[in-house]
């Protein structure tokens, strides 16, 4: 039976298979794109694929709850292939003890200032007391930021959008910025993607090899917690507007 595409795509639509398969399809183009561009940071496939993905919501009936039905089977992947950040990090056990003190310093004047100045700009332009509580976390997971967000006032879903923002502009534009600066060491490059773009910046890298990914797992790790922590401790105390 030949039927138009409208009519094979208005069947499909409803059905979970489509965000699942949507979801597929669009890394598998934006890893393409990523691989034959030289992999060019403008052409972060993560990027790229949710591009495409809101592009497609956007300009068909399909609707994103219905595109979630199906998402979330990859979105559960994410915990598990979260756990398996620790896995290189425990083969780098000796090397990270090592550099115990210098590690946990870095990560947290880095999660510092990534929370401070966020704010800090954001109260400058005239953002909202609840923007600013929304701003605070952009830089740990976003399941975490969630609900630091909602504990101090914030709004979780632009919380979420701000954690997705940044962890994307720091896989494209921070390997190169920092190498530009002169950092060359993979250890600090991990340690930096892994504080300021948590997962994103994470899975950024690994492309660089697994000991950069290994210190970026243990920066989103510790940034998280610490911030979990640090960030309601410091609107308690006034230190942030």
């Amino acid at each position: 039976m030949n039927l138009p595409m409208y009519e094979i795509w208005a069947y499909l639509q409803p059905t979970p298979l489509v965000g699942l398969t949507l979801t597929l399809a669009a890394y598998v183009v934006a890893t393409t794109l990523y691989g034959r561009g030289r992999e060019h940071p403008l052409l972060n496939p993560v990027l790229l694929a949710a591009l495409l993905i809101a592009s497609v919501v956007s300009l068909t009936p399909l609707d994103y709850a219905t595109y979630f039905q199906g998402a979330q089977f990859v979105h559960f992947l994410l915990g598990p292939a979260t756990i398996a950040l620790a896995v290189p990090l425990v083969a780098r056990g000796r090397e990270l003890r090592r550099l115990a003190v210098p590690i946990a310093g870095g990560i947290l004047a880095g999660g510092v200032v990534a929370a401070g100045s966020a704010v800090a700009i954001g109260w400058a332009l005239g953002a909202s007391g609840q923007t600013l509580r929304s701003l605070a976390p952009k830089s740990i997971t976003a399941p975490i930021a969630m609900g630091v967000a909602e504990r101090i006032g914030g709004l979780p879903s632009l919380a979420a959008v701000l954690v997705v923002a940044t962890g994307i502009l720091g896989a494209v534009a921070g390997p190169a910025l920092l190498r530009r600066l002169g950092f060359t060491d993979v250890r600090v490059i991990g340690l930096a993607l892994g504080t300021a773009s948590h997962g994103i910046g994470t899975a950024r890298a690994f492309q660089d090899g697994p000991q950069c990914g290994s210190f970026a797992g243990l920066a989103m790790a510790v940034n998280g917690a610490a911030s979990a922590l640090l960030i309601p401790l410091a609107f308690s105390l006034g230190a942030l507007p």
